[in-house]
């Protein structure tokens, strides 16, 4: 009787901590368990997957939300579809949420791809730069996950 008095206690705390983290910010349930596991080293795995999951059936987490609200904070950061797209294949979201928001062959990629250009360097055109200054900015966009073809296309069209 006692120990499941403290089960239930234990399993309220998990319940308060998840929601605390969700009313903050959307998480994966990957990331929710995860940090819910580090708060809570002492708790079985299996209970904190039983209480994120109950969260998942009443919609408070979801896959979905979670990849639509990150992938929208870091396009307006700047970054590229590769590095969203790592991003949250390190966070354990299956990939058929993942290409229901990142589309590959969007032209907003390119269209981000300029903003990105224009304010990291300015004014200035591509056309009037050298093939050094040029190579800066393609390595700098690759590494931001833009692919060749988007950072080729936007320098052309800049």
């Amino acid at each position: 009787m006692k120990s499941e008095s403290i089960s239930r206690n234990g399993e309220s705390a998990l319940r308060r901590a998840a929601m605390d983290y969700l009313a903050r910010r959307e998480h994966s349930f990957y990331e929710l368990k995860k940090k819910l596991h580090t708060k809570f080293p002492q708790v079985k795995t299996d209970l904190i997957h039983d209480v994120v999951h109950a969260l998942r059936v009443e919609n408070l987490q979801n896959d979905e939300r979670f990849v639509e609200s990150y992938s929208r904070y870091r396009k307006s950061r700047g970054f590229g579809y590769r590095h969203i797209r790592h991003a949250l294949k390190l966070r354990k979201v299956e990939n058929k949420q993942v290409d229901k928001y990142l589309v590959l062959n969007d032209s907003e990629w390119v269209e981000l791809a300029m903003s990105v250009i224009r304010k990291k360097w300015g004014g200035r055109r591509p056309a009037e730069m050298t093939s050094i200054e040029r190579s800066k900015i393609i390595r700098f966009m690759e590494s931001r996950g833009f692919l060749f073809s988007q950072i080729d296309q936007a320098m052309t069209l800049l």
